[in-house]
């Protein structure tokens, strides 16, 4: 068996290549539905201690760090989905995580019982975060129409496809 082009030997290496990586990319993917299914479940069981907790005594602290740790789950969850669906890490979503994550801390334990220096590292990460999240969402994500990733991701797909067809095809 020989290439058209170089008239070199086609090796195992590139017959299987093209099913090695569709194999990891399922595995990967059962990974992250995994990790999906049991994030689920895990809000389910956090959903029912908010409820508890909202029985008296009613403890505010409590019941505000509860609502906080799963709006941080909801988004972890979203940022999952968005990664089955595109198979990338939305920055975006990633950096509203962070965002709710430091804010639950500083309002669980209080801004009175923090020290100043970790209210002002605190402080410096928020705003870090929030000029990351304004220019992700202000600034296009293109360079002259051109989506840097979506045009990677069309030539793997094309290159994909045109392996799939010339092993099928021979």
């Amino acid at each position: 068996m020989y290439k058209s082009v170089e008239n070199t030997p086609i090796t195992m290496y590139e017959i299987n290549r093209g099913r090695v990586v569709r194999s990891l990319e399922f595995i990967q993917d059962v990974i992250v539905i995994s990790l999906c299914i049991g994030l689920f479940s895990f809000m389910v069981l956090q959903v029912r201690d908010m409820f508890l907790s909202l029985l008296p005594p009613l403890d505010f602290h409590a019941v505000t760090a509860d609502i906080l740790f799963l709006l941080i789950l909801v988004e972890l969850f979203r940022l999952l989905i968005i990664y089955l669906q595109e198979h990338r890490v939305s920055i975006g979503v990633a950096v509203e995580v962070s965002i709710v994550s430091a804010l639950r801390e500083v309002i669980v334990k209080g801004v009175l019982e923090t020290s100043w220096s970790q209210v002002l590292a605190t402080c410096a990460f928020l705003l870090v975060l929030g000029v990351l999240l304004f220019l992700r969402v202000w600034l296009p994500p293109t360079f002259e129409g051109i989506d840097p990733e979506q045009e990677v991701s069309k030539r793997y797909r094309s290159r994909a496809k045109s392996e799939l067809i010339q092993n099928n095809g021979h």
